[in-house]
C-alpha cells in the first residue's frame, strides 16, 4: 500500500522564480495591458495594442518581436528590452508509428542549467480531430500507483505562459498556425492529462484555458477542452464555474479499498464524495456529459462484478466511460486485462446505456505512457543531453 503524506500533497518543494526577462505568452488581456501600462504606452492606446500582441501571439505565432510588423519599430524595441516571446524548448522528439508525438520540453527561466525543468506533451492524431495532452505540473505527487509520473517528485506548479507555452510549441513542430479554421486545425482538442494533477494549480490552469479558449486568439472552443482530474473534490464546481470545460475523472476502481490504492487522494476523497461532486458540476447534462477513466487492470479492476458496480454508481450521472488498456511501462507490477475481457466489460456498460469506448492504444513504441520520457532523459549524461537537444533542433 503507498502511503499518502496529506501534509504535501499539494505542495511544490520549490516555487517559479520569474527571469529577469519575462515572456508575453500566456498573459491574459488584462495582464497585457497591464505590462504596456508599464512600459509607458498611453491609457488612449493601450487597448489597440493589446489587440495587436494578441494577434500576433495567439493567431500568428510569432517568435520575434520584429516579426510584429504592425507594431511601431519603437514599442518593439522597447518590449526586446524587457520581455521575451519565450515558450517551452523542445530538448527531444519521439515519433510513434501510429503518428503519435511526444515531446520533452524545457521550461525557460532559472533552472537551464544541469538540473531543468522539463515536463512532457503528447501530440494524438486522429480521422477527425488532433489532441493535444498537455502537462500542468513538474512531476506529481498523488503517487497512482499504475501512473509513471507517480514515481517523480513534484517539482513545482507551471505557469500560465508554461502552459500555453506547450499548445504554442505543438502548432510550431505542427506547422498549425495557417489553419482557417477549427476543424482544420491539427490540434483540434486539448486535454489536461499530461504531467500533474490540474487543480492542484488551479489558477494558473484557469487562466491558462481562458486564453486557450479566445476566440480572437488559439481559439480552442471549450467544449474541445477536457480538464482530468483524480478527484479534487473542492475544486471541481469551482472548474466548472470558472473555467468550464469538459470534465474527466481519474476513476479505475468502484470500491474505496481498492481506489485507495491505485489513487491514494481516494483516502481524503473518497469515491461517494467525488461522485456527488461530479453530480453537481455546472452545466453538466446528456449534451456535456462527464468523461471516467477506467485503466484496465488484469485481474486487479476488470471483472464483470465490477463493471456491474460501475454502472451502478454512475446512475443518474450523465457520463460517457472511457475503458484505457494499460501502457505498461518498466517496473510496474500491473498487466494490462485481456482484450476479450476488457470487451466483456465494455458490454455491460453498453448495455447499461453508456457510451464506453475502448480508448485504442497509442504511442506504445515510444512509451507515451506520462512520464517516461523525462525519466529516461534524467538518466542520460551532460553528452547525451546535448545530442538529443541538438538532434531535436535540427528538425525545427
Amino acid at each position: 500500500m503507498i502511503a499518502l503524506n496529506l501534509d504535501i500533497e499539494k505542495t511544490a518543494l520549490e516555487r517559479y522564480v520569474p527571469p529577469t526577462k519575462p515572456s508575453l505568452v500566456g498573459l491574459s488581456r488584462e495582464a497585457l495591458g497591464e505590462a504596456l501600462t508599464t512600459l509607458g504606452v498611453k491609457p488612449a492606446h493601450v487597448k489597440m495594442r493589446v489587440q495587436q500582441l494578441w494577434h500576433w501571439l495567439y493567431v500568428r505565432g510569432v517568435t520575434d518581436f520584429d516579426a510584429m510588423t504592425s507594431v511601431s519599430k519603437e514599442l518593439r524595441a522597447t518590449l526586446a528590452a524587457h520581455h521575451t516571446l519565450d515558450r517551452p524548448e523542445v530538448v527531444a522528439e519521439q515519433v510513434s508509428a501510429d503518428g503519435t508525438r511526444k515531446w520533452l520540453l524545457r521550461l525557460p527561466g532559472e533552472h537551464a542549467g544541469e538540473n531543468p525543468h522539463e515536463v512532457e506533451c503528447v501530440y494524438i492524431p486522429e480521422t477527425d480531430r488532433g489532441t493535444l495532452c498537455v502537462s500542468s505540473q513538474v512531476g506529481c505527487t498523488l503517487n497512482c500507483s499504475f501512473c509513471h509520473t507517480g514515481t517523480q517528485r513534484l517539482v513545482r506548479n507551471l505557469t500560465p505562459g508554461e502552459i500555453v507555452g506547450q499548445i504554442m510549441i505543438a502548432r510550431d513542430r505542427l506547422d498549425d498556425w495557417n489553419a482557417s479554421a477549427e476543424t482544420n486545425r491539427k490540434v483540434s482538442n486539448v486535454v489536461m492529462m499530461g504531467m500533474g494533477e490540474p487543480l492542484y494549480n488551479f489558477d494558473a490552469v484557469r487562466d491558462a484555458l481562458l486564453v486557450v479558449q479566445d476566440g480572437d486568439g488559439l481559439g480552442i472552443s471549450r467544449r474541445r477542452i477536457t480538464l482530468s482530474t483524480s478527484g479534487v473534490v473542492p475544486e471541481i464546481v469551482r472548474a466548472g464555474d470558472e473555467i468550464g470545460v469538459m470534465l474527466a475523472v481519474s476513476l479505475h476502481a468502484v470500491r474505496d479499498e481498492l481506489r485507495n490504492e491505485l489513487v491514494p487522494l481516494n483516502r481524503k476523497y473518497n469515491i461517494a464524495q467525488l461522485l456527488e461532486a461530479c453530480r453537481n458540476y455546472p452545466g453538466v447534462s446528456n449534451s456535456r456529459r462527464i468523461t471516467f477513466e477506467y485503466v484496465m487492470l488484469k485481474g486487479v479492476n476488470d471483472s464483470i462484478e465490477d463493471a456491474k458496480e460501475l454502472v451502478r454508481l454512475l446512475k443518474g450521472i450523465p457520463a460517457k466511460i472511457n475503458l484505457i488498456p494499460f501502457n505498461v511501462w518498466p517496473g510496474v507490477k500491473y498487466e494490462c486485462s485481456d482484450w476479450e475481457q476488457i470487451e466483456k466489460f465494455s458490454q455491460v456498460v453498453f448495455d447499461a446505456g453508456y457510451a464506453s469506448p475502448v480508448r485504442t492504444p497509442r504511442g506504445r513504441d515510444i512509451l507515451a505512457a506520462c512520464g517516461q520520457l523525462k525519466s529516461t532523459t534524467e538518466k542520460l549524461s551532460a553528452r547525451e543531453r546535448l545530442a538529443l537537444r541538438a538532434m531535436a533542433m535540427m528538425d525545427d
